[in-house]
């Protein structure tokens, strides 16, 4: 990839970047390439993703009668206490 120059950087964010750096003994273009990809849900590449298969037996499972149940029972505990918000 073509490099990309960053300038008027805030002090601030330069300042947490750099700290970041320094804790976790990386470079500065590492510290804001991880921040970017923290920022864009896409950190760690396919291959360090975790990917869990513990739910994968419950994928597509669901019956009609199944999510009617579940909402009438969330029903309940979905419902504003008016005297706790006066």
């Amino acid at each position: 990839m073509k490099p990309v120059t960053l300038r008027n950087v805030p002090k601030e964010i330069a300042k947490e970047i750099e700290r970041r750096a320094q804790i976790q003994r990386i470079s500065m273009n590492r510290a804001v390439i991880t921040l970017l990809e923290d920022a864009m849900g896409s950190a760690g590449s396919p291959k360090t993703r975790a990917v869990h298969h513990d739910l994968d037996h419950l994928s597509g499972k669901w019956t009609k009668s199944n999510a009617a149940q579940l909402h009438k029972n969330l029903s309940a505990v979905r419902k504003v206490d008016k005297d706790l918000w006066q």
